[in-house]
């Protein structure tokens, strides 16, 4: 039996992510019950971790970019790599991988780099070292997302879990139509998103630039 991550239907929008709402309603509990029995000033560590909870799962609307022929970024964050690569798991080709680190302040919702059916979703436990290590695309416990585009070519998306985070959440499964920008999943906490694209894209971004899901364009189609 094939395993798989986190599965939840698509939510409707939000300004916090459902996700967010069990950990958001412990943390304030927390921070509620001490200032009642220790005060404001005891209290107020709690209320900054509320607080942080609750960015983390924010859902900001994004404005997607209209013209056709556009690869935006499927991840808030810092791009730390565009190589040339063989991606022989998933996507078994050669490709253009983008790598995004997700810092455990960014937004961590992804979101669909182009219009796309979803092939199949591959899921594979593993470790929870640093998310910007190179390693961590082989070692860590990640989930990839297959798409292929309406010219019939096949993308891939890997959500790779990171120091902070444990557990991945996937909107979608095999089959399934995404508008682009449209959200697939996300990552709880610190993390990475890896974009293989088709070796004959034109990608415009350069390491140590910042990227928004859904918004930033990383290329173009060729």
């Amino acid at each position: 039996m094939k395993e798989v991550a986190c599965f939840r239907r698509r939510p409707r929008y939000s300004p916090v992510t459902q996700e967010g709402y069990p950990y958001i309603l412990f943390a304030a509990l927390l921070a509620l019950s001490g200032f009642f029995v220790f005060g404001f000033l005891i209290s107020l560590p709690l209320i900054f971790l509320t607080l942080y909870i609750i960015s983390f799962f924010r859902n900001p609307k994004r404005t997607i970019p209209s013209a056709a022929g556009l690869i935006v970024s499927p991840a808030d964050g810092k791009v730390l790599e565009v190589v040339d690569c063989e991606e022989n798991r998933y996507l078994k080709a050669k490709a253009k991988r983008v790598s995004i680190f997700m810092s455990p302040f960014n937004c961590h919702i992804n979101r669909a780099p182009i219009p796309a059916e979803v092939v199949d979703c591959f899921y594979k436990p593993g470790k929870f070292k640093a998310a910007y290590s190179p390693k961590s695309m082989e070692n860590n416990e990640h989930h990839a997302v297959l798409l292929k585009e309406k010219g019939g070519r096949q993308w891939l998306v890997v959500q790779i879990a990171g120091f902070l985070a444990r557990r991945i959440v996937s909107y979608v499964q095999g089959g399934a139509q995404l508008q682009q920008g449209e959200p697939f999943g996300l990552i709880q906490f610190g993390s990475r998103a890896d974009l293989y694209c088709p070796t004959d894209s034109e990608i415009v971004v350069q390491p140590g630039e910042k990227v928004y899901a859904g918004q930033t364009i990383l290329g173009r189609i060729v």
